[in-house]
């Protein structure tokens, strides 16, 4: 009966810790969103850096993919044309 009593304050203990930590992953949040927007954060201007670098390269990404969809489309409309 005791083994009960324990398991259940094991996992009842467990839970409440686990709850006690998403609000602060949440909050960590907020507060780097609200520096990140009043330009607070340690190390601001790497962070920014790496934060346009990385949006340079999501642009050029999806930009190289739709020209390369065009190739293929031009290759494919051209292999149509030889084939007739």
């Amino acid at each position: 009966m005791k083994l009960h009593y324990l398991f259940m304050i094991a996992i009842a203990l467990s839970t409440l810790s686990a709850c006690g930590q998403k609000p602060t992953e949440t909050t960590e949040k907020v507060m780097d969103k609200v520096n990140d927007a009043l330009d607070r954060r340690p190390n601001e201007k790497a962070r920014d850096a790496v934060e346009d670098i990385t949006s340079a390269v999501k642009d050029a990404s999806e930009e190289a993919q739709g020209k390369m969809e065009e190739i293929a489309k031009e290759i494919k409309n051209k292999t149509e044309d030889a084939v007739k």
